[in-house]
């Protein structure tokens, strides 16, 4: 319970096709689908309004672009990942595992992957692993590297959220799988709620995720009434003020 009200969330074990089942925090399907008709900045202010968190984290830089602003928001549970493409040798993870941990989180899937090239050089991302990553139910993919084939991807509906764009893979591997990973600035863990669109990414609270359209709501009443007033045609600098005096709710 937050504040009195009862959150909507619970756990699910899902199965990957190998090893032992892997227990995750969902939130209910109408939560999800309320949340992926909200853009971010609205879900940003939502949870500012709810003091839950410090207002200068939980979310990505802006080192990390949205490539097709077009598309509309996306909401998914986070499969992390490490790559790297700098040379052929040292560690790979087969993919056969990677696809298996997708497998465990639950649908829908945001994929978050860090690189550790600095820069960033070759792009584990094109139009191939777009393809096999949808298949397996990930909306989208977040990475502090490169992506590339954005003509393809774009006509897939696959959202990238990167650092870079790519015109080359170079030697890309994955080397780590479902550990903590630091993406602009923002730590995913495999499981993590995430919340995306043409503005960045940002980490929604699972204690939050069901109140957080309803704040919204209310923090689009607050604004509206400044936002009438300057549109009016009764505005006034002492109209401004009074309505100044309401209370912000976030």
């Amino acid at each position: 319970m937050l504040g009195g009200a009862p959150v909507d969330c619970r756990r699910v074990t899902c199965m990957p096709t190998s090893g032992g089942p892997a227990l995750y925090q969902t939130v209910s399907d109408a939560t999800l689908q309320a949340l992926s008709q909200i853009d971010s900045p609205s879900i940003c202010n939502a949870i500012e309004g709810f003091n839950f968190r410090p207002k200068n984290a939980g979310f990505m830089l802006p080192e990390i672009k949205t490539v097709f602003q077009d598309f509309p928001p996306l909401v998914g549970y986070a499969v992390t990942g490490v790559i790297s493409a700098n040379r052929p040798e040292g560690r790979s993870v087969p993919r056969e595992e990677w696809w298996d941990l997708i497998v465990s989180v639950p649908e829908p899937r945001f994929i978050v992957l860090h690189d550790i090239d600095n820069p960033p050089l070759g792009a584990y991302w094109g139009e191939v692993q777009s393809n096999i990553h949808k298949a397996l139910g990930a909306v989208g993919v977040a990475t502090d590297g490169t992506v590339r084939d954005l003509d393809e991807v774009r006509e897939l509906g696959f959202q990238f959220f990167a650092k870079e764009v790519s015109v080359s893979h170079a030697y890309v591997h994955m080397v780590d799988m479902g550990i903590p990973i630091d993406v602009g600035g923002l730590t995913v863990s495999t499981g993590d709620l995430l919340h995306g669109d043409k503005h960045g990414v940002t980490n929604i609270p699972f204690e939050l995720a069901d109140r957080i359209p309803d704040m919204v709501a209310t923090i689009a009443e607050y604004e509206q009434k400044t936002i009438g007033l300057c549109q009016s045609a009764d505005f006034t600098l002492e109209a401004l003020k009074e309505v100044a005096k309401i209370t912000r709710p976030y």
